[in-house]
This record gives C-alpha cells, structure tokens and sequence, in this order.
C-alpha cells in the first residue's frame, strides 16, 4: 500500500466543497494527515480567494485508479473542465507525491513540480511531513519551506472544521 499526499483547493464555496472533498476522501481512505487550510489569492487569473490544504493516506489504488477516483470527487462536486486552464474551480484535487516514485506514471507526473513552485502546496505538505524528503531534490519538505522566498505568493492560515473537529486556526496561538 502507498503513502500519498494530495493537494486540495478550491475558490468557489470553499468550506462546503474541502468538507464534501474530505469526507469522499475519509470515505475511500480511512484515517487522513491534513495540514491546516489556508487562504491565498488566486495564482494566474483574477478570481476569488482559494482554500487550500494537504491530505496524507494510505491508498490501495495504483496512480491511474487514484487519479480517476479524485476526477470523480472533483465531478461530483461541480468541477467543470471546459473552462481555462486557470480559472475557478468548485475543486482541484492533485496527486503530489505517491510513496518515493519520480517520473511519469499513468500519465501523472510525479512528484508534482508544484510542491516547489507554490507556497500553498509547500507550506502545508512542510506542516504534515517537515522530515520527509523530496524524492528527487533530497531536501527534506521542512528545508524546503524555510528557504522558500515568502515573498512570492501570500497565504494564511484560516479557521476551519471539519466533522466538528478543528483543523486549522487562523490565530497561531
């Protein structure tokens, strides 16, 4: 069985399409590791603020049949794929990393060139797994972030429940 981290995001009806998102992935996965969810402006388009976090799991599937089950989540939830590239979205779900595979696997690319490129991928998958390392740099995700430039893309934390369980708190104390 693989360990898998997937990005999550969304910037229309946020709270209600992370928790829909979260309980089909609880469903199909069990026990899920997240990250706090954040707030950041969206990235390449003008549009509403975007939700993000991370989900650790212990998937059975290979890479192509997870790839599938989150179209599916992201479909049941409104996800449109007619529109551009960036624009908004009721959910994006990505496959950041698959246990240590690097390169391309039925069709996905992994790891996800994005876990280097933004920090709302980076910071949360630092917060659940600081000292585990990136499979084709060798930094630890921790190392990563420290020395991401802040600068290049704000984000936040926010406050968030899901199934009456707190999981993240804009207030850092």
């Amino acid at each position: 069985m693989a360990f898998v981290y997937v990005s999550i995001g969304s910037n229309i009806d946020q709270t209600q399409n992370i928790r829909a998102c979260l309980d089909a992935l609880a469903e199909a996965f069990g026990d899920l590791r997240l990250s706090s969810v954040y707030e950041s402006e969206a990235v390449g388009f003008g549009g509403d603020n975007f939700y993000n976090l991370v989900a650790g799991f212990e998937c059975p599937l290979t890479v192509a049949g997870l790839s599938a089950l989150l179209r599916q989540i992201e479909t049941a939830n409104g996800r449109r794929r007619d529109g551009p590239r960036f624009s908004s979205r009721t959910l994006d779900i990505d496959i950041l990393t698959y246990d240590d595979r690097v390169g391309m696997i039925d069709g996905i690319n992994l790891p996800r060139d994005e876990i280097l490129e933004n920090a709302f991928v980076l910071w949360p998958l630092a917060e659940i797994a600081a000292s585990e390392v990136h499979p084709e740099t060798g930094e630890s995700y921790g190392s990563l972030w420290r020395d991401y430039d802040k600068d290049r893309q704000k984000l936040w934390p926010i406050d968030f429940t899901w199934n009456g369980r707190r999981i993240s708190s804009a207030d850092p104390g």
